[in-house]
C-alpha cells in the first residue's frame, strides 16, 4: 500500500462559522446600514436647506413678503436670520439646531417651530398608524384568501382591488366623504376630534382613504406570493407525501410568502407618510400635512423646512429599519453572503 493510499481522506464538509464571527458579521451589517442611513439623512438635509435658495427670489423676499422696508429694518432682519453669513455657515448653524430639536422661529406665528409641530403631531401620527393597521389587516387577509381559495369570488375581489389601486387618494377621500359622511351620516366630515376615542372615530374615514390603494396593492402582492409558493417544488412534494393541507399552508406556504410580502408592505406603509399630506388637507385634520400646505402658501420657510425634514427623516428611518429586520430575519439576503 502506498503512502498516498494510507493517508486519511480529507473531509469536504464545511465547518459552521464560529459564533463570534457570526456576531461580527451582524454587527458589520448593521453598522453599514446605519452609516447609509446617516449619509442619506445628511444629503436630505442639504436638499431641504438648499431648497430655500433654489426657489425664485431670495430668502429676504420670503421674510419681507415683498414689502418695502427701511435699510435699518433690512439690516436687523439679515442679522436676525444670519443672512450675511456664508451659506455653509448658515447650513451648519441650521443643522446644529435641528440636531438639538431647534427648527428656528416661525415667520408667521413668531413662535418656535418645534412647539408648533408638537401640537400637530398627534393627528398625523394617529392617521398614519390607523392607515398602516388597515393596510396590514385587510391587505393580507384579502390576499391570503384570494391566493388559497381560487375561484369566482377571489377573482372578483382581486378585480375590485385592481380597480381601487387606480383611484387617486384625494378622489377616494372625496368619495368617502360623500357616501359615509354626507349621505349616510355615519362619520364626521371634517376635523380631528377631541383626544381619545373621539379622535379615533374622526380618523376612520381619513385613514381608510389613505390606506385604500395600499390595501389593494398588498392584497395583490400577497395573492401572487401565495400562489407562487403553492406551485413550488417543495410544496408539491409535501402534497404528494399526503401531508395535511393545513400543515402545508401554515408551515411552508404562509411562512415563505410572508417575508417578501411584509417587506413590501412595510415600504408601502412608509409611503403613507407622504400621502397623509393630501388626506389631511381634504379632511382638515390640522396635522403636519395641512400645516405644510398652509406654510407653503404663506411662505413660512422655517416651518416648511422643518416639516419636510421630519417627513424625509421618518421615511428614511422606517425604510432602514425594514431593511434591517428583513435581512436579520432572513440571513440569506445579505448576512449569508457576508458570513460565507
Amino acid at each position: 500500500m502506498s503512502a498516498q493510499d494510507a493517508a486519511p481522506a480529507s473531509t469536504t464538509t464545511p465547518k459552521p462559522a464560529p459564533r463570534g464571527e457570526s456576531g461580527k458579521a451582524v454587527a458589520k451589517f448593521v453598522a453599514q446600514r446605519v452609516a447609509g442611513l446617516l449619509a442619506t439623512l445628511f444629503v436630505a438635509s442639504l436638499v431641504v436647506f438648499g431648497s430655500l435658495y433654489l426657489a425664485p427670489g431670495n430668502p429676504l423676499t420670503f421674510l419681507t413678503h415683498g414689502r418695502s422696508m427701511t435699510p435699518d429694518a433690512i439690516t436687523q432682519l439679515k442679522a436676525q436670520y444670519h443672512l450675511d453669513d456664508p451659506l455653509w455657515m448658515q447650513y451648519l448653524r441650521w443643522l446644529g439646531g435641528v440636531l438639538h430639536g431647534d427648527f428656528g422661529t416661525s415667520i408667521i406665528y413668531n413662535q418656535p417651530v418645534g412647539a408648533l409641530l408638537e401640537t400637530r403631531m398627534q393627528s398625523t401620527l394617529l392617521l398614519v398608524v390607523m392607515a398602516a393597521v388597515m393596510v396590514l389587516v385587510f391587505g393580507l387577509a384579502i390576499g391570503v384568501f384570494a391566493g388559497l381559495k381560487p375561484g369566482f369570488l377571489s377573482r372578483s375581489v382581486m378585480a375590485v382591488a385592481t380597480a381601487t389601486m387606480a383611484v387617486p387618494t384625494f378622489v377616494a377621500a372625496v368619495i368617502l366623504i360623500l357616501v359615509f359622511a354626507v349621505n349616510l351620516g355615519w362619520f364626521p366630515v371634517f376635523g380631528a376630534g377631541s383626544p381619545g376615542l373621539d379622535a379615533v372615530y374622526h380618523m376612520v374615514l381619513p385613514a381608510l382613504g389613505l390606506a385604500l390603494a395600499s390595501v389593494a396593492f398588498v392584497a395583490r402582492l400577497s395573492q401572487a406570493a401565495i400562489r407562487q409558493e403553492l406551485s413550488s417544488d417543495h410544496v408539491q412534494t409535501a402534497i404528494s407525501r399526503g401531508l395535511a393541507r393545513r400543515f402545508i399552508v401554515r408551515r411552508h406556504v404562509i411562512r415563505n410568502a410572508a417575508m417578501p410580502v411584509l417587506t413590501v408592505a412595510g415600504l408601502t406603509i412608509a409611503g403613507l407618510i407622504a400621502g397623509s399630506v393630501v388626506v389631511e388637507q381634504v379632511f382638515q385634520l390640522g396635522g403636519f400635512g395641512q400645516f405644510l400646505v398652509s406654510s407653503v402658501q404663506q411662505k413660512d420657510f422655517p416651518v416648511v423646512q422643518a416639516i419636510c425634514m421630519v417627513y424625509v427623516a421618518s421615511f428614511i428611518v422606517l425604510n432602514t429599519v425594514i431593511d434591517l429586520l428583513y435581512s436579520l430575519l432572513d440571513p440569506r439576503v445579505s448576512l449569508g453572503r457576508t458570513a460565507s
